[in-house]
């Protein structure tokens, strides 16, 4: 599951990489450091280099949270798969020049396939895929991996758009109000939670006045189809 990114990558033999075996993990994962992510300087890699040691476990979970990895030595697979796809990016980093002129693949003539058909869910690849974007979103973690990937789709709908985007970008200028002006109509006994609550509900009829503005522009509309009559004077009557 790893040898395309390992090619990628140069690694050597990528084909015989087994992720199951711990000593091939190691030096997968010292490798890694020491060529292509480099988080640490070269004098302060000894722990991790320091294959044998019964400590390596420790030195690679401290590793993993120093490089924000959002995996733990528990999930091998995940950490991994993440690992290599910062190293990835790392690579394409410091080579752009080198890889932006490289040709796209042919087109196929046929509709590409809904890449969600074949879609495994259990892979470490989607959950490591699933967890990064929700980790970036800061979206909470959910032990259903389809769940937290509908949240991450709704929240880029609403929030990431291009016209939610353009919407937060414009600058609304607000007017002050006194709060003393407004009647709360009940009291919590409380200064501050009486103030708090003449905010929310200020938000609340704001809300409300932008839900109405929708709704009129609806049912206009609406009306502009449905009440278009046009008249025929030779019939002497108003209709279609």
């Amino acid at each position: 599951m790893f040898r395309r990114k390992l090619t990628a990558l140069d690694y050597h033999n990528p084909d015989a990489f087994d992720g199951t075996d711990e000593t091939q993990y190691r030096n997968c994962i010292v490798w890694l450091e020491d060529q292509k992510i480099r988080h640490y300087k070269i004098e302060d890699r000894g722990n991790l280099r320091n294959i044998p040691s019964s400590d390596w476990p420790k030195a690679y979970q401290k590793y993993l949270q120093d490089v924000n990895c959002p995996f733990g030595d528990q999930e091998r697979k995940e950490a991994l798969d993440w690992l290599l796809g910062l190293a990835v990016r790392y690579e394409y980093g410091d080579n752009v020049d080198k890889y932006k002129n490289c040709q796209p693949l042919a087109a196929n003539s046929e509709k590409a396939a809904d890449p969600l058909i074949n879609l495994d869910c259990n892979s470490p690849d989607f959950k490591a895929g699933v967890m990064a974007l929700a980790n970036i979103l800061k979206i909470q973690r959910h032990d259903d991996y389809l769940v937290m990937l509908k949240a991450i789709r709704i929240l880029i709908q609403e929030r990431l758009s291009p016209e939610a985007i353009t919407k937060a970008s414009q600058n609304k200028e607000g007017v002050p109000v006194a709060l003393d002006k407004h009647v709360l109509g009940f009291d919590t006994g409380d200064a501050t939670l009486n103030e708090a609550a003449q905010i929310l509900r200020l938000l609340h009829i704001e809300e409300l006045r932008e839900l109405q503005t929708k709704i009129n522009e609806a049912i206009v509309a609406v009306q502009a189809i449905i009440a278009d009559p046009k008249t025929d004077h030779r019939l002497g009557k108003v209709g279609r």
